[in-house]
């Protein structure tokens, strides 16, 4: 935010130079997070069945998706015919509203195909939502939103945390963000042999490099069997 007020200053012959561009930046240590492993992942959905909430759950574990795009689902945008849902939009906290927001980058907007489990599960939520319709009547705001309160209003971020971390404690798994669903998804994919550049369209990266740069650490074998690759392409067999 600072370099691009400053470079705009120097467009304007308000200031000289750019001043950021000497500074060195400081530098950024990424956290890793650790995914959950595939049976600890088939615990959880286990643990979800019959939860209002089921099939967020499963959305996020089958599909990686980030939890504002989670949240920011319109069921206008979900085919379950089809079996594909489309992102759009993500619902996020600004100022202390929530708010949907358009995608910054026109990459995060993509179009997924559903897994059989999720359409399932979005099915009966769906009608599900329809008996709590017909049970507030009146009461309830719509909002077009596949995830909603009792009510119809956007599901407070919080509030998935929280039920995430209750879902982890009741099936005694050790306590996770909810972020972990995301890298879980990519460890699944890649455990499942699903080429990176796929990976990335499923995560909705812009680049190649960055889904490489966050997600390297978990391709170690596919790195072992493209040496190997490369062995039986160039080596002698010695």
């Amino acid at each position: 935010m600072l370099r691009n007020a400053l470079n705009r200053a120097v467009r304007r012959n308000l200031n000289v130079r750019d001043l950021v561009a000497l500074t060195d930046p400081p530098r950024q240590e990424r956290h890793r997070v650790i995914p959950l492993p595939p049976e600890e992942a088939r615990i959880v959905l286990e643990a979800a069945k019959g939860h209002r909430l089921e099939a967020l759950f499963t959305i996020a574990l089958f599909l990686g998706l980030r939890q504002g795009e989670i949240l920011g689902l319109s069921w206008a945008d979900v085919d379950l015919d089809a079996g594909t849902l489309s992102v759009t939009q993500a619902l996020q906290r600004v100022d202390g509203q929530l708010i949907l927001k358009a995608p910054k980058m026109e990459k995060s907007r993509r179009r997924l195909t559903l897994p059989a489990s999720a359409t399932a599960a979005l099915r009966a939520y769906r009608d599900r939502q329809a008996f709590e319709r017909q049970a507030v009547g009146n009461h309830r705001k719509e909002s077009g939103l596949v995830f909603t309160t009792t009510i119809g209003t956007p599901i407070d971020p919080r509030n998935v945390l929280r039920i995430w971390q209750k879902l982890l404690a009741d099936a005694r798994l050790p306590r996770r963000t909810f972020h972990v669903t995301r890298h879980t998804a990519v460890s699944l994919l890649i455990g499942e042999g699903v080429p990176l550049k796929v990976i990335q369209e499923i995560l909705g990266h812009s680049v190649l490099s960055t889904t490489a740069d966050v997600y390297g650490h978990l391709f170690p074998q596919a790195f072992t069997e493209a040496a190997e690759a490369m062995e039986r392409a160039l080596g002698t067999g010695a």
